[in-house]
């Protein structure tokens, strides 16, 4: 990658940085961006004598009038091939939500390129090849619930074969080649549990919400999966 190419790459980030924010200070953005305060310095006034909107000076904090819009997003080849990679394995998760919006990020971005004529995320060679999942009618249903942490209530069929019900607080879902999980904290247990949607016989979305703990969030569960897989 050229030196160039680095520091158009930067001055982006640093964009978003600053819409982030409601006042960014120099140190705060070189310490985002791993850079010195001085690059931050230099690389502001450059963007002030572009034209960005950009108000404040060195020692007090910048701020960046709302209003302003990012030009075209101009990404490598290879950032393009790890896009198409995502976006070819959500469109076969089965899940009908989430292919459709995988097709229409796949449009926005390839209308975002500067030449979209002369690299296509479609053109990239890369493929899922994992078999289509089968559309399951929880997927969105979990996908909410953990977005707006909000327990579910479930009733779920082992594998011998007996029914329980139980209030879940979802925090990560998986796909695996049993299928579709999830998992997160379960009440009746009292502790994390996952589960195959294909034994959900029933979820219901409740309006009861949960507070992510030490003992009980998506860190503390990550932390128990890598024990166990040790």
């Amino acid at each position: 990658m050229t030196r160039s190419m680095r520091r158009a790459e930067r001055l982006f980030r640093l964009v978003n940085e600053m819409r982030s924010r409601r006042i960014s200070r120099a140190r705060d953005l070189a310490a985002a961006l791993e850079v010195s305060v001085g690059t931050i310095y230099r690389d502001i006034a450059q963007l002030q004598a572009s034209g960005l909107p950009i108000d404040g000076e060195a020692g007090v904090g910048y701020i960046l009038r709302p209003g302003f819009d990012l030009p075209n997003v101009a990404f490598t080849h290879d950032q393009i091939d790890a896009l198409a990679v995502g976006l070819s394995f959500v469109e076969r998760t089965g899940d009908p939500v989430l292919a459709t919006a995988a097709k229409e990020a796949r449009a926005l971005i390839q209308a975002s390129l500067p030449s979209p004529e002369e690299r296509r995320l479609a053109d990239a060679p890369f493929y899922s090849l994992l078999p289509m999942r089968a559309a399951t009618q929880h997927g969105s249903l979990v996908r909410r619930a953990i977005r707006d942490q909000r327990i579910v209530e479930i009733a779920y069929t082992d594998a011998a074969r007996n029914t329980t019900r139980r209030r879940l607080r979802p925090l990560v879902i998986w796909d695996l080649p049993d299928g579709w999980m999830v998992s997160g904290w379960c009440e009746l247990r009292g502790g994390f549990r996952t589960f195959r949607y294909d034994r959900i016989c029933e979820l219901v979305l409740t309006d009861d919400r949960f507070e992510e703990d030490e003992r009980t969030g998506l860190i503390a569960f990550m932390a128990a999966e890598r024990c166990q897989a040790w």
